[in-house]
């Protein structure tokens, strides 16, 4: 079953564009320096976060949970030739490589890199946004969305990462932290001020459409 996923998964990058050559080398990187590299986004995943990105073309972005920077350069693509994009990760060991890998891309100017507590951040961006992506410590993703919400343009999107948990959603026995993914995905699901759906892509990616 696993081959089969494995081969599916090679299938669905085989016949999205290809990664460009920074993002080889992110993806690279990160699985022979991390020890969590399953974090990465990956090609799929990522092509799928720019067409979204490109889709909305936001003036604002705002991405909580950094990592590499995988993602954060794949939703960079879809960004407004003035647009921004404000990244938010609690990692300060990663800082400088993930810095220069926005300082090789074609974004650089457009990235602001936050390093701390993504609730101590927010609060000081000023302004909405036209797209937000939550991949971050899965106990806050509700703060977050709460948080967030009222400062997400009309049309706006909210993506939140890893809601599938791996399958661990349909189990009949949860432990703790699924239990958190249940309730997060049943409080969305019945939030009026957003269409919504989930996309089974990887670990799960609810699609969230403020009205």
């Amino acid at each position: 079953m696993l081959e089969d996923v494995d081969a599916l998964n090679a299938y669905l990058e085989s016949t999205c564009d290809a990664e460009s050559e920074l993002l080889q080398r992110i993806n690279r990187e990160t699985y022979l320096r991390e020890t969590m590299p399953h974090m990465l986004s990956g090609h799929f995943q990522g092509r799928v976060l720019a067409m979204l990105a490109k889709l909305v073309r936001p003036k604002r972005i705002l991405e909580i949970g950094t990592f590499t920077g995988y993602a954060t350069l794949c939703l960079a693509e879809g960004l407004d030739h003035k647009g921004e994009l404000h990244t938010i990760d609690v990692n300060e060991e990663l800082e400088e490589r993930v810095q220069g890998y926005f300082d090789a891309s074609p974004f650089r100017e457009h990235i602001t890199y936050h390093i701390g507590d993504a609730a101590e951040i927010i609060p000081t961006i000023d302004g909405d946004f036209d797209l937000v992506f939550i991949d971050a410590d899965k106990k806050s993703n509700l703060y977050y969305f709460e948080t967030l919400i009222s400062r997400v343009s009309k049309g706006g999107l909210l993506l939140i990462d890893n809601v599938l948990w791996k399958g661990k959603v349909l189990a009949s026995a949860p432990d703790n932290q699924t239990k958190m993914i249940i309730e997060l995905n049943e409080t969305l699901a019945a939030d009026s001020r957003v269409e919504k759906l989930i996309l089974p892509i990887r670990d799960g990616l609810f699609a969230l459409r403020k009205k």
